[in-house]
């Protein structure tokens, strides 16, 4: 008789729970075709949260949800007879319901249902771009610091981060270039932050830009303006890629790029966009190579001193395809390491 009714509860089924996930980086409502049927499939559908983001896209898909914090004893006793149940945890989890299903299956005590993690959306490449941007919203309007920023008073944090990850680049460690690609990545977002708010109407630029320009220094724009017109500028200067011009060496690639530059610049001058603000070797030699590639016929300019040597010698190594700046860099790097040495002091870490 015991053996019997022991044999016969082990025959019953003992159902299934499904912990349904969604990423809050998509929008609500969007989920996986597996969600969907297991959803409409399900015996019981549980949420705790009654603002659950879900909420209003299942009810217009006809799923009813109970709103309900079960425990785990009360989540496997509504699994028997072999039902399935979904439950919806909220955005942080539902610590309490895994660990109390944990210690009932470590138990040997219990027959378990079968437990299922079944993610209902996923982030999709880039998706934490979004935690960043909701991230820097917060933090422009709650931090007494950085509430009070401006462009022009991030400008020389711009540079710093710049030169961090040339630096991180010319050392090789790829945990340093992760953490100043995030530190570039954050002026940008911070100045598009800033953007968001516009220049208040009969104030000048903070770049000093007025006149004529005026009106377009009082825009507002948004990460979004930024990151839309980057992708339409890359579809464009890229028809080898997204249309039909054919590009078969870097060089072929390189002449396209030019080549629509000019188009959408309309420059008067080959030198037109080279900012002069940039370290001088690098400027020299991308004047050079403005005009060599212009075919701008113009010889360089005769002087006493150092500085025309400089400049004679950055035209040099740009039409040998090789960068100044970096060039010297490197030389310098390993003038660094002889100064430490004569000096009796080991190389910096890297």
């Amino acid at each position: 008789m015991t053996d019997h009714s022991q044999s016969t509860a082990a025959a019953e089924p003992t159902g299934r729970i499904v912990l349904l996930t969604t990423s809050h980086r998509v929008a609500p409502g969007v989920l996986s075709w597996p969600a969907w049927q297991t959803l409409h499939a399900a015996d019981r559908v549980l949420c705790a949260d009654p603002g659950h983001p879900q909420l209003p896209y299942l009810r217009e898909a006809g799923v009813e949800v109970e709103h309900t914090a079960a425990d785990a004893h009360e989540l496997v006793a509504a699994c028997a007879g072999g039902r399935t149940v979904v439950v919806l945890p909220g955005g942080e989890g539902d610590q309490r319901l895994t660990d109390g299903l944990a210690r009932l299956a470590g138990s040997g005590r219990v027959s378990m249902p079968d437990l299922e993690l079944l993610p209902g959306s996923y982030d999709l490449p880039g998706a934490r771009l979004l935690d960043l941007v909701q991230v820097m919203d917060r933090v422009r309007r709650e931090c007494p610091w950085t509430s009070r920023q401006t462009h022009r008073g991030l400008a020389k944090y711009a540079i710093e981060e710049a030169y961090e990850l040339v630096e991180a680049i010319e050392d090789g460690d790829r945990e340093e270039l992760r953490e100043e690609l995030g530190d570039v990545l954050l002026q940008v977002v911070f100045h598009a932050r800033i953007a968001e708010e516009g220049i208040p109407a009969g104030e000048d630029g903070e770049d000093g830009e007025d006149g004529e320009d005026g009106e377009e220094a009082l825009g507002a724009f948004s990460i979004d303006d930024v990151a839309g017109a980057l992708v339409q500028k890359l579809i464009h200067r890229h028809p080898h890629v997204f249309g039909d011009a054919q590009a078969e060496t870097p060089e072929d690639v390189h002449a396209h790029w030019q080549r629509t530059k000019a188009v959408e610049k309309r420059r008067e001058s080959v030198t037109d966009g080279v900012p002069v603000g940039q370290p001088g070797l690098a400027l020299a030699a991308k004047l050079a190579g403005r005009a060599r590639a212009g075919g701008v016929a113009v010889e360089l300019p005769r002087g006493e001193g150092i500085g025309y040597e400089l400049l004679e010698l950055a035209a040099r190594a740009e039409a040998e395809g090789v960068d100044p700046e970096t060039a010297l860099r490197a030389a310098a790097r390993v003038y660094r390491d002889a100064i430490r040495a004569a000096e009796g002091v080991g190389t910096p870490a890297r």
